[in-house]
């Protein structure tokens, strides 16, 4: 019986979990790992229960990255594959309309550290480490570099993709890669605990907000500001923004439409 590389599971308050499920390989993002994120990042975009992603994996690893195997003795037209199929898991998570949670329980590297880096918010074990060292076996993480220079300074993150050299959970959390750190003992509690929180919340205000901030944070900041504040506008017009304030002025609690 073949075992999925991806588990998925959604608990009543609307968290869907996707577990990463290789830990022999090391959870790599392997293509068929990648062809089962998409498909099931997919579903969850069309799913109105699942309020919340977690990412997670099981093992001590959260994941080495790229399935070196798939790298050697192909051509180009097989590697650009493999590239463009994790192209679109990073770019369906980014444009998933619902908040994404990464739970890094160990190390992240390569193609990993991109996967934390582009999740919305990351929460680490303090024993994960991350790292992206591709630049050691002579193959630089250019394309995990675009969304690891997108969250931490860009002198941490040339460090970083430089030397190839592992960092702590604290220096990911000083440097922006990472939310949050927590024991490894309660990471699990402290990540449900983060999303219950978050799936609380109305889901169409979340998905307004979340493709809000990743659009105006690439323009410069007089067009920003123009483009909040017509996004602001809009969201005052929709039922959940009427009832979330009308129920702060009433002090209940609000019954949010989505």
């Amino acid at each position: 019986m073949t075992t999925s590389p991806v588990l998925y599971a959604i608990t009543p308050e609307g968290v869907a979990t996707l577990t990463l499920n290789n830990p022999e390989r090391r959870n790599a993002l392997s293509s068929p790992t990648l062809v089962e994120l998409e498909r099931l990042l997919a579903q969850i975009a069309d799913d109105p229960s699942a309020r919340v992603v977690v990412f997670r994996s099981e093992g001590p690893v959260f994941s080495s990255g790229h399935d070196l195997n798939e790298l050697v003795n192909a051509d180009a037209e097989d590697y650009t594959a493999v590239f463009q199929a994790c192209m679109r898991v990073m770019e369906a998570i980014r444009l998933l309309p619902k908040p994404v949670i990464a739970q890094v329980q160990g190390l992240a590297t390569a193609a990993g550290c991109q996967l934390v880096a582009t999740c919305d918010i990351a929460v680490a074990a303090d024993t994960a480490a991350f790292a992206t060292p591709g630049v050691q076996i002579g193959l630089f993480c250019t394309t995990p570099g675009v969304a690891v220079a997108r969250s931490v300074m860009p002198k941490k993150a040339m460090e970083m993709l430089l030397t190839g050299r592992p960092i702590s959970a604290q220096e990911a959390l000083d440097f922006g890669l990472v939310s949050r750190i927590a024991p490894a003992e309660e990471l699990e509690g402290r990540v449900m605990e983060l999303a219950k929180q978050i799936a609380s919340a109305s889901a169409h205000t979340l998905a307004l907000g979340k493709a809000a901030f990743y659009q105006q944070i690439e323009m410069d900041r007089p067009s920003a500001y123009q483009f909040a504040s017509k996004v602001m506008v809009d969201n005052l017009q929709t039922d959940d923004a009427k009832e979330g304030i009308s129920a702060f002025l009433e002090k209940r609690s609000p019954v949010w439409t989505t």
